[in-house]
């Protein structure tokens, strides 16, 4: 079985050292000879790790997936268009199988792609594109596929779990650990699509198309991110005995979705919690499992490697299953937001001025709305005359703390946008 990789990056690079060097073994374990018989990059001529002699070379990742010594294309180029949407297409029109580890694309065009994949009776595998190691479309599709799952909630995102996790340890600020994180390689030059949520809306839009049969929809995600949150939240949280993490959840409102990717206050002895640095984590809450959580790196050469190496295994032996549990034909629209219905207890910091008779016109504002107070922490004056007010309440909607939200921001006092989250239960 020939396998054409193109995309030899640090990812790329792993997967076809470890064909190369382990040829034997894993030979040995899918009954069948896997080479490398051909890969594409931008550059040939780079001291990749791994010796090309033998393997053939494309500049156009579409001529490799035409080539007729390729029989199973690995895609690891990314971005949702382009090189990588051409070379996929080329590979199924050619008949070919398709590895790829590419959320953006699958959350765009997934469900056509794995469609005509499915029409031309090939297989196609995407594991590596969410939660790195953790094999998170497989348990979901698979080992919990006799569950009528309720929710899924995860830590999609390792970059924004190491800040968030390096603030709590350190007590610094977003800015100047977000800039470690770009030093030790765990945020790019751009960090936008890791702190403001979107990469882990892609890999969100994936696992709610598997449990729940529909289409893939970034659309539906509401998303947001972790650049509001300060040390002060940080530390008020583990007041209240709450840890924020970026959580990516789908979840089951009667016969909507609700899908969100957003800063959370979990408790702080919950699971979730504890998972640190730039760890993933993903959690499902089913019937009859209950609940199971699977927890692992979720970046980097070897995590995302060793799922991609286990998807080519899979398409070599005959053993993969269809991306999305059923065929993608089937798939249905996404059931819509209804986040407005759904009752939530809630986080507010306020930055006001220091003077009499603010948190007494908080109150008012949250009385006349019938919002109920869980807790309110206020922290002395920093000489700076602006002192902030932490405040949680009980459960209520979206849509009525949103009316809270508004009111308590037109407030002269307030001096900076409240910064608001939701605090997820145990």
């Amino acid at each position: 079985m020939n396998i054409g990789i193109a995309g030899l990056g640090t990812v790329g690079a792993e997967v076809a050292r470890q064909l190369l060097t382990n040829q034997h073994h894993l030979s040995a374990r899918t009954g069948t000879m896997m080479t490398v018989s051909a890969v594409s990059a931008r550059t040939p001529d780079r001291d990749r790790g791994f010796d090309m002699t033998g393997i053939a070379f494309e500049a156009d990742p579409v001529a490799l997936a035409s080539r007729e010594d390729v029989d199973v294309v690995v895609e690891l180029i990314g971005g949702d268009e382009g090189p990588a949407l051409e070379m996929i297409e080329a590979a199924i029109a050619n008949g070919k199988s398709v590895v790829t580890a590419n959320k953006a694309l699958l959350s765009k065009h997934g469900a056509r792609l794995v469609a005509a994949a499915e029409a031309k009776g090939i297989f196609f595998a995407g594991e590596a594109a969410v939660a790195g190691g953790i094999p998170a479309l497989k348990i979901v599709r698979e080992g919990l596929a006799a569950n009528n799952i309720d929710r899924i909630s995860g830590i999609l995102n390792g970059t924004c779990n190491y800040i968030l996790s390096t603030m709590e340890e350190t007590g610094r600020d977003f800015a100047d650990v977000l800039a470690e994180a770009q030093e030790l390689g765990y945020a790019e030059a751009d960090p936008t699509f890791d702190v403001d949520g979107i990469d882990a809306a892609h890999k969100l839009s994936l696992l709610a198309a598997i449990a729940f049969g529909v289409k893939p929809d970034l659309d539906a995600i509401d998303i947001s991110g972790i650049r509001n949150v300060t040390a002060i939240d940080i530390s008020s949280a583990a007041e209240l005995g709450l840890t924020i993490r970026l959580l990516a959840v789908c979840e089951k409102a009667g016969s909507s979705i609700n899908s969100s990717v957003k800063a959370t206050l979990v408790p702080s002895e919950s699971g979730l919690a504890k998972v640190v640095g730039p760890t993933n984590a993903v959690e499902v809450v089913g019937n009859p499992i209950g609940s199971v959580m699977a927890t692992g790196p979720g970046a980097g050469a070897g995590a995302t490697a060793s799922a991609v190496l286990a998807d080519i295994v899979e398409v070599v032996t005959g053993r993969a299953a269809p991306f999305f549990g059923i065929k993608a034909s089937e798939l249905g629209e996404g059931a819509g937001d209804v986040e407005s219905e759904m009752s939530a207890s809630h986080y507010m910091r306020l930055m006001v001025e220091d003077r009499p008779g603010v948190l007494a016109d908080v109150t008012k504002i949250l009385s006349e709305v019938g919002a109920s107070v869980a807790s309110i922490l206020q922290h002395e004056d920093d000489g700076a005359n602006i002192v902030p007010i932490i405040l949680t309440t009980h459960e209520m909607s979206a849509k009525s703390f949103e009316q809270v939200r508004d009111k308590i921001n037109a407030l002269d006092a307030v001096v900076e946008a409240p910064n608001v989250m939701m605090i997820m239960s145990a």
